[in-house]
């Protein structure tokens, strides 16, 4: 099993970082703020304006150690890695199972189907934990809708109707999400799914925690050996990474939308953590966004249930261990892709 590694999140702007030996250090203002040993780091994620010396970067790719540049809130703008790895054969595979529609639907189907289930569990678990009689009725009703929607997903018969039934249990999910938000529902309200940019709060929330989780989904694709550009339930785009969105929807509720719900159940994230800018968008400032790293590395050391390995593993390496499944699929190792259940 692969060993989760940490991601270094740089965050201050202005920053800078070298090599020293065999040791990472980032400077800002001439004084040196941080020094991690290489071998502690799986990817270097930067924000903003921070630059990264020739010579780091140099080191970084010859280890396989991804750095990604995002802005100051967390949208992608690059990745620099070395030579692909993996094998060929599996790639090939990867895009013979794209050409033909029963695989891609098989695929997009399982996906589509975890992603759900993931949903109705977390629901189901904002139900139990409501104080509120009215906050568990709706809730629950939620879950019923999210079961009916499992249901009519097996009887899909192309790819349409499959992103259509996900696209309906999304809805039907965040029609009640802020059911499950307990304090300082004035600030945290919310009305609907909003990105590019978010428009309140809890959506500039819950879109920093996805930039987060889908970064994850891109190294693991690639450090499978798998193309992450091609994709089942996603449609494939130029510049898209249909594949690692793919992988995401299964984590989506757990590591994403979980923690956003944890963060400001407990008080750690409040409105002073949001800054608005010119035309209604809103987005996390500089403490908000290290608030949300630590909470989401943390987050990551987790360990659960893996019920298709049979065995605990950290919530970090969940996408890692999907894209193996996937991998195993393609090669025709196993049957079918089974998405990861969340309990």
């Amino acid at each position: 099993m692969k060993q989760i590694l940490n991601t270094l999140y740089i965050m201050t702007q202005n920053s800078y970082l070298h090599l020293d030996h065999e040791t990472l250090k980032v400077e800002n203002d001439g004084q040196t703020k941080l020094q991690v040993p290489l071998h502690h780091i799986g990817a270097v994620v930067c924000f903003g304006d921070v630059m990264l010396s020739p010579q780091a970067m140099a080191r970084c790719v010859e280890d396989g150690r991804a750095v990604v540049l995002l802005d100051r809130n967390g949208h992608f703008k690059a990745r620099v890695e070395g030579p692909t790895s993996g094998n060929v054969l599996l790639r090939i595979a990867q895009h013979k199972a794209f050409s033909e529609p029963e695989i891609t639907l098989s695929i997009a189907r399982n996906i589509a189907a975890g992603k759900i289930q993931n949903t109705r569990s977390v629901t189901l678990r904002g139900a139990r934990e409501s104080e509120e009689e009215e906050d568990e009725r709706i809730l629950r009703k939620t879950a019923e809708r999210l079961a009916n929607c499992l249901q009519r997903l097996s009887l899909c018969k192309d790819l349409d109707s499959i992103r259509g039934i996900e696209g309906e249990a999304g809805r039907s999910y965040f029609e009640s999400f802020d059911r499950m938000i307990k304090t300082d529902r004035e600030t945290f309200q919310f009305t609907k799914r909003s990105r590019r940019p978010p428009l309140d709060p809890i959506n500039a929330l819950i879109s920093f925690l996805y930039a987060l989780l889908l970064n994850d989904c891109v190294a693991s694709a690639e450090g499978v050996g798998l193309d992450p550009q091609i994709g089942f339930l996603h449609a494939v785009r130029p510049g898209r990474p249909a594949l690692a969105l793919d992988l995401m929807e299964e984590f989506r509720c757990i590591l994403g939308d979980r923690i956003a719900l944890t963060l400001i159940n407990r008080q750690q994230i409040t409105a002073k953590h949001f800054e608005e800018r010119p035309g209604g968008a809103v987005y996390l400032n500089e403490n908000g966004r290290k608030e949300v790293v630590v909470a989401y590395q943390k987050r990551k050391q987790e360990e659960v249930m893996h019920l298709i390995i049979k065995n605990k593993v950290p919530l970090g390496l969940v996408p890692h261990t999907q894209a193996r499944i996937l991998a195993r699929f393609l090669r025709q190792d196993i049957e079918e892709y089974l998405p990861f259940l969340y309990h």
